[in-house]
């Protein structure tokens, strides 16, 4: 068993004073922590920071929503039963997932495109899950190269977009062994693109189509536009989805790029199943939402499943994660099942573990934390979320995550 280096963060807490933000400034940790008082507080600053397209891009889902707000209730649907005079002074957060120790029960998840709306934002992001000992997935629709990533954050998870395409299969492949990935994820769920009509709307579309209105957008946020988008461009050019195949991809403002996403219809349980007996190392598969789909996985012998929803943006009305979560957890008792979608709050991560889930990975505020303060931003959210995580552990009357079960639950009648 591995340990996962951290800087900060430790893994057992006693009655912590507050959380500290690593790699800011006193003036910027100070900022931070008066204007960011928990995971949501980063979007509305993120809002002001992003052009209306980007942050279209990040908060939005498909065409009502209805996934979006039904991984929210779903959370919120879960009651808690806290228990008193347990002696809970000092609490262990840490977690064991695939040989590995992390230290705490929860993680980044993947989000596309993030160096848009963060100076080289998928290191960001990685390094500040490295430093704080949690694990990070890096997005396959990523714009800097996976061997960057790799290299500045090793034991970052890496997830893959997959075409039905033997050969294209083989080449990303071993591409991602050359790099050292030791934990893939395969995103399943997006067989086609979802109705992202929102994204359309605010004027975001894959290809980036420039206009004078997305040039206005540019020129109205001026520190993202010189920060991030300007600096991208005289550093490393005009990006490009760089790891999509074993070359690499093409532009984001390229119209080859619907092509180049539009194999994903023919993907199949065979291919998996290829996959298994060519990959040595650890094989995860997300966007798993049926008992059936998660039986079908052990089958094809994966190491751990995540249930999710894709965070409501594939399809509109698929079930909210956490509520197939028990049934999918007692399909494949011997399987890590993770989650993620709609994960905001400390409670949300002890609702999941108590209904079995190994670790909960969070999306969309991490990218705002990215926008607004880049690797001090993201540091200050793992900090946040990891207090929070221990402040209601002791009020639950719990002392280690292995305590967390059904018994600190209650869920609403059927």
């Amino acid at each position: 068993m591995t340990v996962a280096p951290a800087d900060h963060a430790p893994s057992t807490v006693a009655s912590r004073p507050g959380a500290t933000v690593s790699g800011a400034s006193p003036a910027g940790a100070a900022w931070l922590g008066r204007r960011v008082l928990a995971l949501n507080d980063f979007e509305a600053l993120a809002r002001r920071r992003l052009p209306r397209p980007l942050y279209a891009y990040v908060s939005g889902a498909v065409e009502d929503n209805v996934s979006l707000a039904w991984n929210r209730r779903g959370f919120e649907d879960i009651a808690l039963r806290p228990r008193v005079l347990a002696g809970v002074a000092s609490r262990d957060l840490r977690i064991e997932l695939f040989g590995r120790t992390y230290a705490a029960p929860f993680g980044l998840a993947p989000m596309g495109i993030s160096a848009l709306f963060a100076y080289r934002g998928d290191i960001v992001l990685a390094q500040a899950a490295r430093q704080a000992a949690v694990p990070a997935i890096m997005s396959g629709s990523s714009l800097i190269r996976l061997e960057a990533v790799m290299a500045a954050a090793p034991g970052t998870w890496f997830q893959a977009y997959l075409p039905g395409d033997a050969v294209q299969i083989e080449g990303l492949l071993a591409r991602v062994e050359a790099a050292g990935v030791e934990t893939l994820v395969i995103t399943v769920d997006t067989p086609v693109a979802g109705n992202r009509e929102n994204n359309l709307r605010a004027g975001f579309s894959t290809p980036l189509r420039p206009s004078l209105a997305l040039a206005w957008q540019g020129l109205t946020h001026p520190r993202w536009l010189i920060a991030t988008f300007a600096r991208t461009l005289v550093r490393h050019g005009v990006p490009h989805f760089e790891n999509a195949y074993a070359h690499r991809g093409t532009p984001i403002l390229s119209p080859n790029v619907e092509r180049d996403f539009s194999d994903r219809a023919h993907f199949t349980w065979a291919h998996l199943a290829s996959i298994r007996r060519r990959w040595k190392g650890r094989l995860v598969v997300k966007g798993i939402l049926t008992a059936e789909d998660a039986r079908l996985a052990q089958q094809h012998g994966v190491d751990g499943v995540i249930v999710s929803n894709h965070g409501g943006r594939q399809l509109d009305g698929a079930i909210a994660p956490i509520r197939v979560l028990p049934e999918i957890v007692a399909a494949v008792p011997d399987l890590p099942v993770m989650l993620d979608s709609g994960v905001r709050r400390g409670t949300d991560v002890l609702k999941a573990l108590a209904l079995g889930a190994r670790c909960v990975f969070v999306g969309r505020p991490f990218a705002y934390a990215a926008t607004v303060a880049a690797s001090a931003g993201v540091a200050h959210g793992i900090a946040l979320m990891h207090a929070e995580i221990s402040r209601d552990m002791a009020m639950l009357g719990r002392t280690r995550v292995a305590d967390i079960g059904p018994d600190c639950i209650r869920r609403p009648s059927p």
